[in-house]
């Protein structure tokens, strides 16, 4: 490991060579690397992360360039998770990156999942958080999940180890319920995935490096027209 290269982080006395030995031994799911995913994936690729594996199955359009920002004018039309393998691999080449050009169904979630030690929320559809939340629960695997819609987000850390009482269930009790709503609007600026994404990064460095308190059985919000943030308790 390049020690250089991650000396401001290193630097850091929650972080140190320790911290940063357990950020190369990592191994990250990314599930969706759109907006959330984008900012998501380059700064844990950034930070040293040792292996990251992105699920996506949608292709780069001009439209998603307004904020997935790991892609350029001459990809639309290739698949997303080839394109962000090849950014990633370009920032970081130390670290080894696995893109599943597919969707992750629960025929194929169990073979992927078994492969990695948490997992992050990039997706945008209520389907595939609920079989994440539930895959990972029976695994015992961390699931950092974030949403956002037009100027607001969230974020939340489900750890799946017993020592929480909350899960996405517990922010969507109601799964036939949740289904049957019509699909929030995609209308959004690009920063609100971009801070959202970044916030939930930071939660996967807490809880590699065991850093700080990670929102477990807690609820960060973000308005972006007013900057008001809340903390809720889950």
């Amino acid at each position: 490991m390049n020690m250089e290269r991650y000396q401001r982080q290193i630097a850091l006395p929650e972080i140190g060579e320790e911290g940063q030995a357990l950020l190369s031994q990592a191994r990250v799911l990314i599930v969706g690397v759109g907006g959330l995913g984008s900012p998501i994936a380059l700064y844990l690729a950034g930070a040293g992360v040792g292996c990251l594996g992105l699920v996506d199955d949608d292709c780069v359009s001009l439209s998603n360039l307004q904020r997935q920002i790991l892609y350029t004018e001459q990809e639309v039309g290739q698949p997303k998770a080839l394109c962000a393998a090849r950014r990633l691999c370009q920032l970081n080449s130390s670290i080894t990156i696995h893109p599943y050009p597919q969707r992750l169904t629960a025929e194929t979630i169990d073979e992927i999942l078994c492969q990695y030690d948490l997992v992050v929320d990039g997706c945008d559809n209520f389907a595939t958080r609920f079989l994440i939340n539930d895959h990972c629960a029976k695994r015992g695997i961390p699931y950092i999940y974030g949403g956002i819609c037009g100027f607001e987000g969230q974020v939340s850390v489900f750890p799946n180890d017993g020592t929480s009482r909350s899960s996405y269930r517990t922010l969507y009790p109601d799964e036939a319920a949740t289904l049957a709503m019509p699909h929030p609007s995609k209308a959004v600026i690009g920063v609100t995935p971009g801070i959202v994404g970044c916030v939930e990064a930071a939660e996967v460095i807490k809880l590699i490096c065991h850093v700080g308190e990670p929102l477990v059985d807690r609820l960060w919000t973000i308005d972006l027209r007013t900057m008001q943030t809340y903390l809720i308790d889950l």
